[in-house]
């Protein structure tokens, strides 16, 4: 049996269905991978939560990468697997999506429950006071040339929202 078919006969007959979604679903978007050949780690070395917290030079190589693949992320638009799992989910024939994406398409689509295991790339927060925000601002002062977004309440290091290298999972 083709594989979409037994995901249809499958979903025709089950009463409570989880998404669990990956790079896969997003990279049809136009979303890069991290760790694929080409993806994002091949071309950065990851910074570490430790290296972020103790490093000028970590910080601003972190938020380098983050300039150079905002594009990316901001023009990306939901496909049609975003899609159908948001109407999945209004039909109530889905619980909901657990994914380890960072880029917020699921909701775009539509999804309502979203458990974002990795974080998400659109919220900011800093490390210094905690207080979040959303990362559009940061961005906007990157591309106005500042190395190292930080917290206009204390100002603290600003970090995405996304879990790194030596964080727990949320």
């Amino acid at each position: 049996m083709e594989p979409l078919a037994a995901a249809r006969r499958l979903l025709s007959r089950s009463r409570r269905v989880v998404a669990f979604t990956g790079a896969g679903v997003s990279t049809a978007s136009g979303v890069p991978d991290f760790r694929s050949p080409g993806g994002i780690w091949s071309r950065y070395r990851p910074v570490t939560i430790q290296e972020f917290r103790a490093s000028a030079d970590a910080r601003r190589r972190y938020w380098l990468y983050k300039k150079e693949t905002y594009a990316d992320f901001a023009q990306a638009r939901p496909n049609a697997a975003h899609a159908a799992l948001a109407r999945l989910e209004a039909d109530g024939r889905m619980l909901g999506v657990i994914t380890q994406n960072i880029d917020g398409l699921h909701q775009d689509a539509g999804s309502r429950k979203v458990v974002e295991l990795h974080g998400t790339n659109r919220r900011v927060e800093c490390l210094g006071c905690g207080r979040t925000g959303p990362a559009a601002e940061a961005q906007e002062r990157l591309l106005a040339g500042e190395d190292v977004p930080t917290c206009a309440g204390c100002g603290g290091p600003l970090k995405a929202a996304t879990i790194s290298f030596g964080q727990a999972l949320r």
